[in-house]
């Protein structure tokens, strides 16, 4: 049993979702503490000018160090959705796949949401679909695990019957193997080689969110997004 683990993200990388077609099980991170300037809510998108942020305001004042990423309110206040859907709709509206996936980012950018998880799990759940990927995803707010660090990943580990753990390459700078090794986990780490692929930009712009491959590229992004590690165990349908 593979199990990976990851924040919840704002239009995800490429390699947030390769880490999950790896996997028999993710667990999306959503108890921990928020941290600012992190790509829980933004990411980068292909704009004409050059790689555009897109980041979703969230109300965090008087709050850090006690706001845990499930809890997250959206700052309603400010345009966010018209300005999102706008740069989406200038930086890709010619794309050979844009018009297939534009209903629902429509519909995402036309709704109030209250909660940044709410968003990105719409969004997320939506990429995993059109990608073939059909990996459960399991919240850590609901398996009620504590610790912190490694503590907290083993524990995580064990409430999902883990025999594996897929670890971020970061992971090699704070996991304690040892723990691991005692409770029967092994632990491997993503080494994610970035595919380059036909983009209507030069020079190729790498670490995008993962729509401006979909929408570039349609039913062929799995095979792009998987291409640097074909012989890796893979839990996805490929789409027809």
């Amino acid at each position: 049993m593979i199990v990976s683990i990851n924040q919840p993200a704002y239009l995800p990388w490429l390699g947030y979702f390769q880490r999950i077609a790896q996997s028999d099980i993710h667990v999306v991170l959503d108890h921990v503490q928020f941290e600012k300037n992190s790509f829980v809510n933004r990411n980068r998108v292909g704009a004409p000018s050059g790689p555009a942020w897109l980041t979703v305001p969230v109300q965090t004042a008087g709050r850090f160090g006690n706001l845990a990423i499930e809890a997250l309110a959206i700052d309603g206040h400010q345009p966010w959705r018209r300005k999102h859907w706008a740069t989406l709709r200038q930086a890709y509206g010619t794309a050979p796949f844009f018009a297939e996936h534009e209903p629902f980012f429509a519909d995402v950018y036309g709704r109030d949401w209250a909660r940044l998880t709410d968003l990105c799990t719409a969004v997320t759940g939506y990429l995993l679909s059109a990608l073939g990927i059909t990996t459960p995803l399991v919240r850590s707010s609901e398996l009620a695990c504590e610790g912190a660090k490694d503590e907290l990943v083993l524990a995580l580990c064990r409430a999902t019957g883990a025999t594996t753990y897929l670890s971020g390459a970061l992971g090699r700078s704070y996991l304690r193997e040892e723990l691991f090794a005692d409770a029967g986990i092994a632990v491997t780490y993503q080494e994610y080689r970035h595919p380059v692929y036909p983009q209507p930009r030069d020079p190729f712009e790498p670490f995008l969110a993962t729509v401006d491959l979909l929408f570039l590229h349609g039913p062929a992004s799995l095979e792009i997004l998987l291409a640097a590690d074909p012989a890796a165990p893979l839990r996805h349908e490929v789409a027809a």
